[in-house]
């Protein structure tokens, strides 16, 4: 294994260079066709345990059969509900991502606007887009306008804070040269703002685009009767899982299409260099006593609005009752019950998943010609939004404990593999030629050089994964629910139409995640706290 590695990675060595040209053409052709090594693999077992009934046929459809569904379904009607989806999204991403500009541009020019809405912002956008939906449902009903507030709500946070930090943090040097030449506000924002804060928009875009397709499907497979995430929920409850498993190919088809399109736009608009003149700066969310005024306005609204009887209480239940019911629950060990077991169903996870995502990323970053033969395979499956695997899932698994640790661990273990596969292949080749010199083995690299090179890396990632591992908790118990959770408690609230606890639980899963982002940046900064700035 040590040979095998060390040999492996580019960085532990220098490039082999001599005169022997066939022998370079021979090992090129041989690792062009090393991608496809695990496609093949997986679907010589899946012709042969198809073939050799390992499994029902029920729980894993042949290959044939799969392409009969291909063929039967990809006449029209396929198409007709991946349309109807398209549309959704295009309509959903045109909202959101034109309001999260006009408010990111709006937070990031002015302070006051900063200290008085950001704050707010980031608290209410801490709540994950599954929790809102329940009530979502009450305010709109389950029709289109649904899937549009949903998807403009997960695209807008993301477009907003990155327009946000790309407009505040404009260079100040160009700001001092703009305010020498006495620049109108137009050219201020044409010559200006714009270019600065247009790398930033388009990673928030670019965001958009992942967390608004998964968040199509989300609400598709709850509440559609139209769409590609519904012909999903039909395919699984007539047990055709055939159809099921070409519905996550056309989805993950279309996820790669749109990263490979956004990547080409993306090349084409930023023409620039990207290294900026002048100093950044990022400063923290503004605190202090003005912060305080927005939500205290909303909530005296919102609690005027219950008092007098302008909304229905049984739609939007008063504030009051809201921190009642908070407190009750916490106090009887309802809430507090639920909130431990979903913390444990995600703590599970991430050290399920997330150390998956640390194995695999460091097998990949060491090891040239592991990466030539995994890493397609899982930058394609990469591709499949998070939710589609939820008919499979459940089909597969049930809808017990299993299912939703396979799910969560699904949901943390891509961002440690890519942090800790980025974070190794980022390292200077001083270090390969330091282990060389000093004969280090595997472990002492890995030790002494690999992994504190790579820790800033794999601490986001870990960060990250922190987070995806509590919204996939999140995921599985709406979409499994089964043996409790806060999740769990919050469906059968809205059930009974007892919005108190619905909302109650949103804030309990709103300062969950907020804690564990919290976790993860300081877990981050005390183990990398020996880099410079």
């Amino acid at each position: 294994m040590n040979g095998i590695l060390s040999r492996g990675r580019d960085w532990f060595r220098g490039p082999l260079r001599g005169p022997f040209a066939t022998q370079g053409r021979s090992h090129k052709d041989r690792a062009s066709l090393l991608p496809w090594l695990v496609p093949v693999v997986i679907a010589l077992l899946w012709v042969v345990a198809s073939r050799e009934h390992w499994m029902s046929e029920q729980i894993l459809p042949a290959p044939a059969l799969v392409w009969q569904s291909a063929v039967e379904f990809g006449s029209g009607e396929l198409w007709g509900h991946l349309w109807i989806s398209l549309q959704r999204l295009f309509w959903g991403l045109a909202v959101g991502i034109g309001s999260g500009l006009l408010l990111g541009v709006w937070l990031g020019a002015s302070r006051r606007a900063q200290t008085l809405v950001l704050p707010t912002f980031v608290a209410l956008a801490q709540i994950p887009t599954l929790a809102w939906i329940p009530l979502f449902m009450l305010f709109f009903g389950i029709g289109e306008l649904l899937k549009l507030v949903v998807l403009v709500k997960a695209v807008v946070v993301p477009v907003t804070l990155h327009t946000l930090v790309g407009v505040r943090d404009a260079q100040p040097k160009l700001r001092e040269a703009a305010a020498v030449l006495r620049l109108p506000r137009h050219l201020l924002f044409l010559r200006l703002l714009l270019p600065a804060a247009l790398p930033a928009f388009l990673t928030g875009v670019r965001l958009a685009l992942a967390t608004g397709w998964t968040s199509l499907l989300a609400v598709e497979l709850l509440a559609s009767s139209e769409g590609i995430g519904y012909l999903m929920v039909w395919g699984r409850q007539l047990f055709m899982l055939d159809l099921v498993l070409l519905c996550i190919l056309v989805i993950g088809l279309v996820g790669a299409l749109l990263e490979r399109g956004f990547s080409a736009l993306e090349k084409r608009l930023l023409y620039w260099p990207q290294a900026a003149t002048g100093e950044q700066h990022r400063d923290p969310v503004p605190r202090g006593w003005q912060s305080l005024l927005l939500p205290l306005a909303l909530l005296a609204l919102w609690q005027a609005s219950s008092s007098f009887g302008w909304v229905d209480s049984n739609i939007l239940t008063s504030p009051l009752e809201v921190l009642r019911t908070l407190l009750t629950g916490l106090a009887d060990g309802s809430l507090a019950q639920a909130l431990l077991l979903s913390l444990q169903r995600a703590l599970t996870g991430l050290l399920l998943g997330g150390g998956a995502g640390l194995l695999v990323g460091l097998l990949l970053g060491l090891s040239a010609n592991a990466e030539r033969i995994f890493g397609p395979s899982l930058s394609a499956l990469r591709q499949v939004a998070l939710f589609a695997w939820v008919p499979l899932l459940t089909a597969w698994f049930g809808l017990g404990e299993g299912a939703k640790q396979v799910f969560v661990g699904m949901a943390a273990f891509f961002p440690l593999l890519i942090a800790t596969q980025r974070g190794i292949a980022s390292l200077s080749p001083q270090l390969g030629e330091a282990a060389r010199t000093l004969r280090l083995n595997l472990w002492q690299r890995l030790r002494l050089l690999v992994l504190p090179g790579a820790a800033p890396a794999i601490f986001a990632g870990l960060r990250l994964s922190l987070i995806y591992a509590w919204l996939g908790t999140i995921g599985a118990e709406y979409f499994m629910p089964s043996d409790g959770g806060i999740a769990s408690l919050m469906i059968g609230a809205q059930q009974l139409f007892r919005m108190d606890q619905v909302m109650a639980a949103m804030l309990l899963i709103g300062l969950v995640g907020a804690l564990l982002g919290t976790l993860g940046q300081r877990l981050e900064s005390r183990a990398t706290r020996w880099r410079t700035a």
